[in-house]
């Protein structure tokens, strides 16, 4: 039996029981990434929770379809692209590379699909012309646009009225827009677009029928392909709420006759950086990247990035970095390389009866299907590794284990071959405690085991004074 589960569903605004259409299948959409540049630690934090969503669900149903999109068409990608003097193909072929590369440094899993905007432009044709022929969409200069007035539930996600929003529109109305709310489907492509950005389309303009998706539609159409009419749940940043899943909503009911689309929204929220926003004109943009270069653990920054409930703001910040990286030390100086044979696969179903009541796997499961509750998660894991610690129970720590994999919280460059330089470090401090055991000194020759002991190193005392170390 599973457990009840009830997250904060933004569209009516209050905590929810959560019941999936299919008893047995989570179906979940998630707005990913515009391929760009890079992932910053913003965009990384969404990715993170998201993918603590799909462990959860991974763990309690028997089927799970995660899909998380690409965004490869875009005015920031077609910039991008000419300012670094390559063809948009080029530039997002590249970033998507690298974002799937800083995302597994986090421990991110795979999602089920992880569909292309450019791949699935006939089906965003497809509803922006069943939009059409209802009456909700109209072409005007080669544009399709929305025609916001033609739906009336338009604004419930954001809780906005239809005319204080018109009203204090702060945006240049183009002309060819009925409403300055009516917002683009389709638009037409201009001389100075690349190839690339190019598609054909039943909408000709100036001679040409060449044009691009509008941003929002891509995900309406995507989300419907891969998960039908209607889903569990939608996710994505609190400040994709208005407009992009606002438009979402009115665009997907209105072309599929009988569409509720999502049942639940789920939105996280921002992060600041030592209190400020972030942004490349503070000199406080800081990528996934970045950090990497510095040293950071990916495993490190995994945890500082769920370190703060979900839908609370989060401050990045250096104490927050250190916090976790003594956490991460602290919870691996139990995980042994044995270990990893035995838990390292992908995240699958248990059989949750099997646990009792303080078992620490069902505890951090029951807590994070209370509303992805990961303070109370930390601080039963906090309390259990002084268990694990003080008992030797063997069964006790292979299943605190088992729930830090769960978790992605297994440090696995503890595990790779040490290089010189720190080698060199660990002996220096190895010998530093056999000095001050020989001058007697049991307190610093104490404190120096112990903090070799939180990265993962086991001192060995041998016959004649020495020691040894290695990995635990």
């Amino acid at each position: 039996m599973k457990p009840r589960m009830r997250f904060f569903n933004t569209i009516n605004n209050k905590l929810e029981d959560i019941k999936t259409i299919d008893e047995s299948h989570m179906k979940l959409y998630v707005c990913g990434p515009t391929v760009y540049d890079r992932p910053h630690i913003g965009n990384a934090r969404s990715i993170v929770i998201y993918d603590l969503f799909f462990r959860l669900f991974l763990a309690l149903f028997d089927k799970v379809t995660y899909v998380r999109n690409i965004t490869d068409v875009d005015d920031k990608i077609n910039k991008a692209a000419k300012e670094q003097g390559i063809s948009i193909n080029e530039l997002t072929n590249k970033i998507i590379d690298l974002f799937r590369d800083d995302m597994a440094k986090l421990n991110v899993l795979l999602p089920t699909k992880e569909p292309k905007a450019t791949d699935h432009i006939k089906e965003m044709i497809l509803m922006i012309e069943n939009l059409i022929e209802s009456g909700h969409a109209y072409v005007s200069e080669g544009h399709v646009l929305f025609d916001v007035n033609s739906f009336a539930e338009y604004g419930k996600l954001s809780n906005r009225k239809l005319d204080e929003m018109i009203s204090g529109a702060r945006v240049e109305v183009a002309n060819y827009k009925k409403d300055p709310l009516d917002f683009v489907l389709w638009k037409p492509s201009s001389v100075n677009d690349d190839e690339s950005s190019k598609f054909e389309s039943p909408w000709e303009f100036g001679g040409s029928n060449l044009g691009r998706p509008g941003w929002h539609i891509e995900c309406s159409a995507m989300s419907t392909k891969y998960l039908g009419k209607n889903f569990d749940i939608h996710g994505g940043g609190a400040d994709l709420q208005f407009p992009h899943h606002e438009n979402e909503i009115a665009q997907s009911i209105c072309s599929n006759k009988g569409s509720n689309y999502a049942n639940y929204w789920i939105h996280n929220g921002f992060l600041t950086v030592n209190g400020e926003k972030m942004s490349k004109s503070l000199k406080n943009f800081v990528t996934v990247n970045d950090l990497l270069e510095k040293g950071e653990k990916g495993v490190v920054i995994r945890f500082m990035l769920l370190s703060s409930h979900y839908r609370k703001p989060l401050d990045f910040n250096q104490k927050g970095l250190e916090d976790a990286k003594k956490t991460i030390e602290k919870f691996n100086a139990v995980v042994k390389e044995g270990d990893l044979e035995s838990f390292l696969s992908e995240t699958v179903k248990e059989d949750l009866s099997q646990y009792d009541s303080n078992s620490i796997y069902l505890k951090v499961i029951n807590s994070l299907t209370d509303d992805l509750n990961i303070s109370k998660a930390l601080a039963d894991l906090h309390e259990e590794v002084k268990n694990v610690k003080s008992s030797g129970d063997e069964e006790k720590r292979l299943e605190f284990v088992k729930t830090l994999n769960f978790l992605g919280f297994i440090d696995m460059e503890r595990f790779e071959e040490v290089d010189d330089e720190y080698s060199s470090e660990i002996d220096k401090k190895v010998e530093e405690r056999v000095e001050a055991k020989k001058n007697k000194d049991y307190a610093l020759a104490d404190k120096i085991r112990g903090e070799l002991l939180e990265q993962g190193i086991l001192i060995e005392d041998i016959s004649g004074g020495g020691s040894i170390w290695k990995r635990s």
